[in-house]
């Protein structure tokens, strides 16, 4: 190749690589910028969104929304953002007085409107949690209606993982014997849970106790219920137990499960189905029934492949 020629092909080859550069920094400014806030909507918003949109989360997996607070990073994340999706219903009090200069959507409470106790702890219940998903891809096909073809497909293949999710722990559930179909923890997060299928809840604190606090006059009260509930063992919501459930445990001579339940979120590391399936083993192993794991490996494997 001449020396000219050599020049004019690499001026070309400049224009070009500058153009796809040019072009690669345009999509993304045009990308809207969408926020997940709480609960499981991290995992169910980028798994809805895939590598078209750009999903920011505020906390992470294993962090209480009840307690979190915003860092100023989080703050410029919310009020740049066109869409905020978070669950609603008091999960994050930290979110309450924040302007909302974008499109804010409250998934839980257009998902799930008939909620007396005002319960936040919807996902549990997988048919809610289908009902969160349909919310959240309407929401990201109106900021973005270019890939809506893209998201609603997502959709549909995660609202049927998800039915599958929910005959698969009614399933487990019922290898517990009857007796020990009950679930005894410290709150009631798991009422959501433990209705959908049949488990009879004793959340210890807020049934024998005045603003969660355990006196010595509530004690006997209490092992004496844990005594007479049937179950194998008592359900922690964090690693190490609390000091109030191990004083229970001890009183009443029921032991802690030794997997701890994932009440307000994900698990660190987990997807929503590995969460979930995780949760309903603990109980199903705990409460002396039998736990199918390798079907529930197969529903979170599939779960991270929708492309």
């Amino acid at each position: 190749m001449r020396r000219c020629d050599r020049s004019a092909f690499r001026s070309v080859a400049l224009v070009i690589a500058a153009g796809l550069v040019f072009a690669g920094h345009r999509a993304a400014a045009t990308s809207p910028s969408v926020v997940a806030v709480d609960g499981v909507l991290c995992d169910l918003t980028k798994t809805l969104a895939g590598p078209q949109l750009r999903v920011q989360c505020i906390w992470a997996a294993g962090v209480d929304p009840h307690r979190a607070v915003l860092k100023p990073s989080d703050r410029q994340a919310l009020s740049t953002a066109q869409l905020v999706l978070l669950n609603g219903y008091g999960l994050s009090p930290a979110m309450k007085q924040l302007p909302k200069e974008a499109t804010w959507v409250a998934v839980g409470e257009q998902a799930v409107t008939q909620n007396p106790g005002g319960d936040p702890h919807l996902w549990h219940d997988p048919s809610h949690l289908r009902a969160m998903t349909r919310i959240v891809a309407a929401a990201l096909s109106r900021v973005a209606p270019a890939v809506l073809a893209k998201i609603q497909t997502r959709s549909q293949a995660a609202q049927s993982l998800i039915n599958e999710l929910d005959a698969w722990s009614n399933a487990q559930i019922r290898t517990i014997p009857e007796p020990s179909r009950v679930l005894v923890s410290e709150h009631r997060a798991f009422a959501v849970l433990a209705r959908r299928y049949g488990l009879r809840e004793l959340a210890l604190l807020p049934s024998f106790t005045t603003a969660g606090v355990l006196r010595p006059s509530s004690l006997g009260a209490i092992s004496r219920a844990v005594q007479q509930s049937g179950t194998r063992v008592l359900f922690s919501e964090s690693t190490p137990p609390s000091k109030t459930l191990r004083r229970i445990s001890r009183s009443s001579g029921v032991g802690i499960a030794a997997t701890p339940l994932v009440a307000d979120g994900l698990a660190p590391g987990l997807t929503t189905v590995q969460t979930a399936t995780r949760n309903i083993c603990t109980v199903v192993n705990g409460q002396g029934g039998r736990c199918d794991l390798a079907t529930a490996d197969r529903l979170d494997r599939r779960w991270s492949a929708i492309p």
